[in-house]
């Protein structure tokens, strides 16, 4: 069984129900089962023109699927949950997203998949939610842990617990 972490977000509509279902959907399907989920975090748009900010959470699952297999499920649950790809725009407002970040410790450079995370290092929003449930996670190409490359973050974007932030028309619940 392959160790895989998955990142979920969402910046449009009911940002919290999208995350949800994307997990909910992920734990149930055949050959996958959730071993353990971050809480949920309220992200700034990172490197996007929008005012719609993010509900991010990380899913650490493990799976029987290839890599190429798992994309597949992922691409499938996002257009399930209405997911428009922008063309040629890379980022677009959406209502959910799911990235592999990781896929044990293997390198993936393939047209349609490139493992680790390509920006995973740059990015408060997946690395705070990593921090909770895999702090001590070692990026296979950077050998460095996630708690080091958070340290190393340089003008990282706003990350709140969910329903902490100031001015956030959301509930905590």
């Amino acid at each position: 069984m392959a160790i895989v972490y998955l990142s979920l977000g969402s910046n449009l509509g009911d940002r919290l129900g999208y995350v949800q279902q994307a997990a909910s959907i992920i734990g149930s399907t055949k050959d996958i089962s959730i071993v353990a989920s971050s809480s949920f975090y309220e992200t700034e748009p990172w490197q996007m023109d929008t005012p719609n900010w993010f509900v991010n959470a990380i899913v650490q699952i493990s799976t029987t699927l290839s890599p190429e297999e798992l994309l597949i499920v992922c691409q499938r649950i996002e257009y399930q949950l209405g997911r428009e790809h922008g063309g040629q725009r890379p980022y677009t407002d959406r209502t959910i997203d799911i990235d592999i970040l990781f896929y044990d410790d293997r390198l993936i450079n393939t047209k349609d998949l490139v493992v680790p995370h390509k920006f995973f290092n740059k990015r408060a929003c997946m690395l705070v939610p990593m921090l909770e449930i895999a702090q001590d996670f070692v990026h296979p190409l950077f050998k460095k842990t996630v708690s080091e490359l958070y340290d190393e973050l340089e003008n990282p974007e706003q990350v709140f617990l969910y329903g902490t932030r100031a001015g956030s028309d959301e509930v905590n619940i």
